[in-house]
């Protein structure tokens, strides 16, 4: 019996697929399926369980691929009811800050101006969070500093608003993560637009680099390939100055390598095979050139050997290559990984690959330990639940409880 959230998905593919004035057959040929495999996904009774498979519907069928996935998904566990509850609020926030930055006339404070070293103590706080994986704190803590850095910017002056613009950036770059994991690109795509105006006005080189790998986060949520390496490039080429030659400086080779893999992924998803792996052994390259213990978390990437892995265990999946993905940076411990939702995202796509190298058990094994360290994270991970879909409609009787558990915390049935 297929599970609600397959019905609901399966029939978006289904309305998707007859207002392009598509018959099966012809979207199955286009994603070089069979015609029972086209009305299997509408009938709920095989997930879509890859982004490429997902995003290559959403663009022959021309809908937008967050609707395709029903998201957001607004869980009520694990404090679900309090991430969502924060969004309006941060939405408020994130459309004054870009009036703001614009220079709009009339705007005035909200609030009392707030002391900058109180602004630091948050902004390490929220990143914190991010990091932590803990996406109902981030949107708890956002709304409020974000209206404070918003005061800040219309009352502060010289050294303080250039303090007050790197902590908006800081602040935006970590909305625009949490609010791609619950479920709202446009707002996400928003807050990396609110980013990238106050980088502007800072004009650093590195920030705007950071910014723009955050501008490929928001772009790869929305299925946006193309955009996501001609935005990574652009960057790239603004990088290489200073990621080259004897001065060059490590936090701009660190952001070439995170952007390889923003483009690594949008390869992977484009069914570009070869790209994807090439854009992998780019940022191997650098990551070696940073050495072992290299981890940026100053610029949210995280970027290092074991981020290099995140990502190609991700890419192997999307290109169905999961072994080759699982393999492609060898001698690399992902615990050492100091941000929990790297190593999340990598258990959760680890899962995935285990799956499709016929372990299931395995697969629900480390799924749920991912859920014991970042329940939040891993239950609203689209991947994931598709996941745990497809697990549930085939059975994995040495794993019933286990599976169950994810389901019931899934909300997947009702």
């Amino acid at each position: 019996m297929p599970l609600s959230s397959d019905e609901h998905i399966g029939t978006r593919v289904r309305i998707a697929r007859n207002a392009a004035g598509l018959s099966q057959i012809e979207l199955a040929d286009f994603l070089s399926h069979g015609e029972s495999w086209m009305a299997n996904v509408e009938s709920g009774r095989q997930p879509l369980d890859r982004y490429s498979v997902i995003t290559a519907i959403a663009d022959r069928c021309d809908v937008d691929v967050v609707w395709l996935l029903g998201q957001p998904y607004r869980l009520q566990r694990n404090g679900g009811s309090l991430a969502h509850a924060h969004v309006p609020a941060l939405r408020t926030g994130m459309r004054r800050a870009g009036l703001i930055l614009s220079g709009h006339p009339g705007l005035i404070p909200q609030g009392a101006p707030t002391n900058l070293a109180s602004m630091r103590t948050r902004s390490k706080e929220a990143n914190t969070a991010r990091q932590a994986a803990n996406l109902p704190k981030v949107a708890q803590l956002l709304p409020s500093m974000v209206e404070d850095l918003n005061t800040a910017l219309l009352v502060a002056e010289g050294a303080d608003r250039e303090e007050a613009l790197r902590l908006l950036v800081d602040a935006a770059r970590t909305a625009r993560m949490c609010l791609n994991q619950l479920g709202y690109p446009d707002l996400a795509w928003i807050s990396a637009e609110v980013a990238a105006g106050a980088a502007t006005q800072l004009d650093d080189p590195v920030v705007k680099a950071a910014v723009a790998w955050d501008r490929c986060g928001a772009l790869l949520h929305q299925a946006s390939l193309r955009e996501t390496v001609a935005v990574a490039d652009a960057a790239l080429r603004d990088l290489e100055p200073l990621a080259t030659g004897r001065r060059r400086q490590d936090e701009a080779v660190s952001l070439r390598g995170a952007l390889h893999l923003r483009c690594a992924i949008a390869h992977a998803r484009g069914s570009q095979v070869a790209d994807a792996w090439s854009r992998i052994d780019a940022a191997i390259e650098d990551a070696d050139l940073l050495g072992a213990g290299w981890y940026d978390v100053k610029q949210h990437t995280v970027f290092g050997r074991g981020t290099v892995a995140v990502h190609a265990a991700e890419a192997g999946v999307e290109v169905d290559q999961p072994d080759s993905g699982l393999r492609k940076v060898p001698q690399v411990d992902i615990g050492e990984v100091p941000s929990k939702e790297r190593r999340t995202h990598f258990a959760i796509d680890k899962a995935r690959a285990l799956q499709r190298m016929g372990k299931s058990a395995a697969a629900v094994t480390q799924l749920c330990e991912a859920a014991s360290n970042a329940p939040y994270y891993v239950y609203a991970d689209p991947m994931s639940r598709a996941l745990v879909s497809d697990l549930a409609r085939v059975g994995v009787p040495a794993q019933a409880s286990a599976l169950s558990g994810l389901i019931r915390n899934m909300e997947l049935v009702k």
